[in-house]
């Protein structure tokens, strides 16, 4: 009897899938998409409504071949990819790879990979959805036409390689203009004056408070200006008395924040983690495809991450329900299961939030199966998920106002006390900025009005206004979905795009923009400013939706962005200059003006009679680099031949190479060295680097030899101590 052929897209899903069927399934892989647009061409006939012209790249081919062999000898087939578009397209495209007709093939779908869920996808199958595959190839037709008809145009106008994509083009305009707010941002001195008092009977305790009020005005943020209001305040204080004038107290209750969806995952993981998008989605998807777990074998321990709804479904939340019990007793349940609605614009309402697949797998029990990064993602879906269904946090809110003795001058201290925690027992969510009134909250000793109050201290605070953060992951991904711009299955790849062409960098956790970042986005916003308007790429989303929903149809969607897109293309090709900045500097050679372009290796400068003058030569600050490590490095001999080394500049930065070259090749490192040997090996050099995240330490160069390293140089410690 032949076996029913089960394909699904990864090796590991495989493996866990294979756990829950029988002997009479064979459950294998396509590794990801087997079909895709040509990497070399187009791939899109526009003069045939937009016809995609797929292939099978290279690497796929192999597992095409065994999988036709596996088709051909199959009593039935099953596909069972993901089931979002891609997974949807992945499907699709197997039919016509396998050449399998379309009443050949099942197809099956499911959030969460356990056997019920496999059992009940079994009993359920379906046809292909030929809207949602319409929707991912409008996506990818969509993309392949801007960035395969704007890039050149970019090559052209800039430099070489550069590319351009509707989404990351709004990403980075994004970080861009955020840039332009710091670099504009003028920042105004204001002065706070708090108090540190105590109470003269009872507790004493001391705790602070802020001047609120003078008179009948309230104090704005921005009301004290300078130190000289400040110092007219504190004269104005001397010699008051104290006195507590009015209490407020009021009980706050704080509701849980909703389940995990894509976004709201990979925003959480960065701030409590520093994770970026990208690797938040690929341990997400590790968890989701199946861990070893002991005797019960590879196990999906999280349901479907790439999602945009915050449901729960009915069967999970009983498990919730007596998990909660379990580990918090029943005063931290719900009397009925509370439901979250999705505001994020086009989510698929049918899909389920990320939760665990079994609610009474705690993370302490998983400890000894999941390394350290997938038990921190795991634990954070698996308390979340229980936050949701627990109880509202109650938390007693109280205001003391205190006002002076000639009744002029009124501060104002706040105080919270949790009275019962509630979901708080199990989760907070992280925020990305602190309020400054937090700063102030705490636990207030017991008072009454009237009571007298002993100052102990008057603190006039400076400070400044700050101009609007630079965008870390988490805020970006945030932004990007509240404009509407991509979806869950874009945001860790937009970001990793925009990251790896050297658009923006990250510096401390923080997106800024490059030279070449902001020149691009310059370009693209004066001349192909639909490409990156946020309101039309949102709108472009919508438009997939309504693909994906069989409301519209994909290639009229595609000939309505082409047809201007095309013309407007056609006459910048032929209307815009070049990018060059001038420059005051002559050329030597033919006393023309230099210009500053883009190369390889960034920006130098050129003669601007290019092509009859092909002098170049590299900026003032780069020629001085140049010198400054030709200095440095003078004495330094080529390990190959033992020749002199010169300085030279790669793709990667500045290098020594053999002055020799190209009869020898020899190479180094140029080390920043701190005159201190290793005080590990006794033979090596102490040298300045820098990790990833731009920070710097010191280590010894004979690594790997000697793994000495530090974050602080050597002897350090004892000469501070010394002075």
């Amino acid at each position: 009897m032949s076996k029913t052929l089960v394909i699904v897209e990864s090796p590991t899903k495989a493996k866990t899938i294979s756990r829950f069927l029988g002997r009479d399934f064979d459950v294998t892989s396509s590794m990801g998409h087997i079909r895709d647009l040509p990497s070399s061409k187009l791939g899109v006939d526009v003069e045939k409504d937009f016809e995609p012209k797929y292939v099978v790249p290279p690497k796929a081919k192999k597992t095409v071949t065994e999988l036709k062999k596996k088709a051909k000898n199959a009593g039935e087939i099953i596909l069972a990819t993901d089931e979002d578009r891609e997974g949807e397209a992945i499907a699709w495209h197997l039919l016509s790879a396998l050449d399998i007709k379309a009443d050949q093939a099942k197809r099956i779908v499911f959030h969460e990979i356990t056997k019920p869920a496999i059992k009940e996808a079994l009993e359920h199958p379906r046809k292909i959805d030929e809207h949602l595959v319409d929707a991912q190839q409008a996506r990818r037709v969509l993309d392949r036409l801007v960035g395969y008809e704007l890039s050149p145009f970019l090559w052209k106008k800039v430099m070489r390689g550069l590319s351009a994509g509707r989404v990351q083009s709004v990403a980075v305009r994004l970080i861009v203009e955020r840039e332009n707010e710091i670099k504009k941002f003028k920042a105004d001195e204001y002065w706070n004056i708090l108090a540190n008092f105590e109470p003269t009977s009872g507790e004493k305790k001391a705790f602070q408070a802020r001047l609120v009020k003078i008179g009948d005005k309230a104090l704005k943020k921005l009301e004290i200006k300078n130190e000289a209001q400040a110092k007219g305040i504190l004269k104005d204080l001397e010699g008051q008395n104290y006195q507590v004038s009015e209490i407020t107290k009021k009980e706050v209750r704080r509701n849980p924040a909703a389940p995990f969806t894509t976004s709201t995952l990979q925003q959480e993981c960065a701030r409590k983690f520093g994770y970026s998008a990208k690797q938040t989605m690929m341990i997400a998807q590790q968890l989701y495809e199946g861990i070893e777990i002991g005797e019960e074998g590879a196990t999906g321990l999280i349901t479907y991450m790439r999602t945009d709804s915050v449901n729960l479904a009915d069967e999970a939340l009983g498990k919730i329900k007596s998990t909660i019990e379990q580990q918090f007793g029943e005063e931290y349940t719900l009397p009925q299961a509370r439901k979250y609605k999705t505001k994020s614009k086009g989510a698929q309402e049918a899909h389920e939030a990320i939760r665990p697949t079994d609610a009474s797998r705690d993370p302490e029990t998983l400890k000894a199966h999941l390394d350290a990064k997938q038990l921190k993602i795991y634990s954070l879906i698996w308390k979340r998920t229980l936050a949701t269904q627990m109880p509202e946090a109650i938390i007693d809110h109280t205001k003391v106002d205190i006002i002076t003795g000639d009744k002029k001058h009124t501060f104002r201290a706040t105080g919270q006390v949790i009275k019962f925690e509630g979901f708080l027992r199990a989760y907070e969510e992280g925020t990305d900025e602190k309020a400054e009134e937090e700063e102030l909250a705490g636990i207030l000793p017991e008072m009454k009005e009237e009571d007298k109050l002993k100052l102990l201290e008057l603190l006039p605070k400076q400070s400044f206004t700050q101009p609007p953060p630079r965008y870390t992951d988490a805020s970006l991904i945030k932004a990007l979905e509240e404009h509407g711009i991509g979806r869950p299955s874009t945001y860790a790849p937009t970001i990793s795009t925009i990251i790896a062409r050297k658009y923006v960098e990250k510096i401390e956790k923080k997106f800024h923009p490059t030279e070449i970042g902001v020149t691009v986005n310059d370009m693209l916003t004066k001349h192909f400013p639909r490409i990156v308007d946020i309101e039309f790429t949102a709108k472009m989303e919508n438009d997939l939706d309504d693909v994906a929903e069989g409301k519209i149809g994909w290639r009229p969607m595609i000939k309505e962005f082409y047809e201007p897109f095309k013309k407007n293309l056609e006459e910048k090709t032929e209307s815009v200059e070049k990018h060059v900045e001038e420059t005051d500097e002559k050329c030597p050679t033919c006393g023309k003006p230099m210009v500053i372009k883009y190369g390889r290796f960034g920006k130098f400068m050129a003669c601007s009679d290019y092509p009859d003058c092909k002098t170049t030569k590299p900026l003032p600050e780069e020629e001085k680099k140049e010198e400054e490590l030709a200095e440095k490095t003078k004495d330094e001999k080529c390990p190959i031949c033992g020749k002199p080394m010169a300085v030279k500049r790669g793709k990667w930065g500045y290098f020594l190479g053999c002055t020799d070259y190209p009869t020898c090749k020899g190479i180094k490192k140029i080390e920043n060295k701190t005159g201190v040997k290793c005080p590990k090996c006794g033979q090596g050099d102490v040298v300045q680097k820098k990790n990833r995240r731009g920070t710097f330490f010191y280590a010894c160069n004979r690594y790997p030899d000697c793994d000495y390293t530090s974050n602080k140089l050597p002897g350090q410690d004892e000469e501070k101590e010394d002075e």
